[in-house]
């Protein structure tokens, strides 16, 4: 009889610790993505309320990002700041009230930048298609389009163009996506 309490016991004290695993296992644990990292050489500006970019410049050391730009002598308000790293742009929210500086998490966003690479009479573009499933593409030959398209994907948008050989010069290439314009130059 001692033996069978004892089983119960047991029994009982493993199906509280599943069901409380299991409680767990149905949260959703929130894991803050984007940092206070800096690094040198990356791009920084800050915009107003109203839109207004009130500074802009690359940042001359690595560090933290409150460390190194002082925001509590901004006027009272909200701020956006944009961290324009290699191939992703991070893009915060603070709040100035009373020289006091707090980062609003539920505005904090990475925007991936589209990556370029030109090979002999072969180029590619492409870019994670997180936040925007599309991206349109326009390719210039001496200031003369040549070539546009609008390319759409879920997980990664990629497109190989593939030049005529015989003309050679400048050539450019302008990306449009998440509501961004990025140019890149070549020369083949």
């Amino acid at each position: 009889m001692k033996q069978m309490k004892n089983l119960l016991r047991r029994i009982l004290v493993v199906a509280v610790m599943l069901g409380t695993y299991t409680g767990y296992a149905n949260e959703k644990m929130e894991v803050k993505s984007i940092s206070n990292n800096v690094t040198k050489g990356n791009y920084i500006s800050v915009t107003d309320a109203s839109g207004e970019v009130i500074y802009s410049g690359r940042i001359n050391h690595s560090g933290n990002l409150t460390s190194l730009f002082d925001f509590t002598q901004l006027k009272n308000g909200i701020y956006t700041i944009e961290v324009n790293k290699d191939f992703v742009i991070e893009v915060k929210s603070i709040q100035v009230k009373d020289n006091i500086v707090t980062f609003l998490n539920t505005s904090d966003e990475k925007i991936f930048k589209p990556v370029f690479r030109a090979e002999d009479s072969k180029v590619l573009i492409s870019k994670l298609a997180l936040g925007s499933n599309e991206m349109t593409v326009e390719l210039y030959y001496e200031n003369e389009l040549i070539h546009a398209e609008t390319v759409k994907g879920k997980d990664v948008l990629n497109r190989v163009y593939k030049l005529d050989n015989t003309l050679r010069g400048d050539y450019r290439a302008i990306i449009r996506s998440n509501e961004r314009v990025f140019i890149e130059n070549f020369s083949i």
